[in-house]
C-alpha cells in the first residue's frame, strides 16, 4: 500500500475521488442533465433525414435546418465532425435483395450517394460561414479530401466541421458503423445520432401508440432486446470502447446542442452506472 501523503493512503485518496465523481452524479440528475458536457462528437446524419417528406431525393430546407444546428455546435465551441448516410440516394441491401444487383456493387452505389449529401451540407454550411471539409473514405480528389484522421483531427482544433462521407469504403458496413469508427478514430466523446423520433422506444412509435420510450439504456440491453437504435456491429463497438451513443430528434431546434451540452434529450446509450 503506497502513501500518497502522510497518513493518506492511495484507497484513501482513490476512495475521495469516488466520492466526488458520485456527488457530481447526483448534481448532474437533480439538474436533469444526462451526461457532463462533450467538446468533440461525430453526428450521425441519416441519409433518409435529408429527404424530409420526401421518399427520396434532398430536401433543402431540411439541409439548412440541419446545418444550422449544426453551425450552433460548431460557434460554441464543441469540435464536431458528421457521418453522411445516403438512404435517400440508394440503400444498398435493399438494391441487392429487390434488384438482384451484386451487394458489394450495391454498397458501394449507397456510399457514392453519401457524398451527394456530404457536398450538399457542406455547400450550406458555408453559405452560413462555418468552414468545412468533407473527407471520402474512397478517394475523389477533385470533390473531396481522402480520410486522414490526424488531418481530421487538425482541422477539428482549427474550429473546421469535417463531414465524413461514403461509410468506411468497403461494402457489408452501415454508416452507423462508420460514425462509431471514426468517433473513436478521432478521439469524439459520443455519438449523437439524429433520428425522425425522440429516442428509442420498445416498438415504432408510428405504428404503436403503446411503445414505450427509454431516457436511458445499457449496450447490452439494446443488442438482447434488438432495439433500432443502430446496427449490432455499432452498438458491439461502442460498447467495447464505453462510446456513448444519444439518440435524439434530429429535426427539434437547438436539440443537437442540447444533446452536446448534457441536457436529458432523447434516449442515452452507455455503460449502466456511468
Amino acid at each position: 500500500m503506497r502513501p500518497v501523503h502522510e497518513g493518506v493512503t492511495q484507497e484513501d485518496g482513490e476512495a475521495a475521488l469516488n466520492h466526488v465523481a458520485a456527488a457530481r452524479d447526483h448534481e448532474r440528475a437533480a439538474s436533469g442533465e444526462a451526461h457532463p458536457s462533450w467538446h468533440r462528437v461525430v453526428l450521425k446524419l441519416s441519409g433518409e433525414a435529408f429527404s424530409g417528406a420526401e421518399p427520396l431525393g434532398i430536401s433543402p430546407d431540411v439541409v439548412m435546418h440541419i446545418a444550422k444546428e449544426i453551425t450552433a455546435v460548431a460557434r460554441g465551441g464543441i469540435q464536431v465532425a458528421a457521418v453522411v448516410g445516403g438512404g435517400n440516394m440508394f440503400r444498398g441491401a435493399t438494391l441487392s435483395a429487390r434488384g438482384g444487383i451484386d451487394r458489394a456493387r450495391a454498397d458501394y452505389m449507397g456510399m457514392l450517394g453519401t457524398v451527394i449529401n456530404c457536398l450538399a451540407l457542406q455547400d450550406v454550411l458555408e453559405k452560413l460561414g462555418v468552414e468545412t471539409r468533407v473527407q471520402t473514405a474512397i478517394t475523389m480528389g477533385q470533390v473531396a479530401e481522402p480520410y486522414i484522421p490526424r488531418k481530421a483531427i487538425r482541422h477539428l482544433e482549427k474550429g473546421r466541421v469535417v463531414i465524413f462521407g461514403a461509410g468506411l469504403g468497403a461494402p457489408f458496413f452501415s454508416t452507423d458503423t462508420c460514425a462509431a469508427q471514426r468517433a473513436l478514430e478521432i478521439g469524439a466523446q459520443a455519438v449523437l445520432k439524429g433520428t425522425k423520433v425522440d429516442g428509442v422506444y420498445d416498438a415504432d412509435p408510428r405504428l404503436s401508440a403503446d411503445a414505450v420510450r427509454f431516457d436511458q439504456l445499457d449496450y447490452a440491453e439494446v443488442l438482447v432486446r434488438e432495439l433500432k437504435v443502430m446496427d449490432a456491429t455499432a452498438v458491439s463497438l461502442c460498447m467495447d470502447n464505453d462510446l456513448p451513443i444519444v439518440v435524439f430528434d434530429l429535426m427539434g431546434e437547438g436539440n443537437v446542442l442540447r444533446a452536446v451540452r448534457g441536457e436529458k434529450i432523447g434516449t442515452l446509450v452507455s455503460r449502466s452506472g456511468r
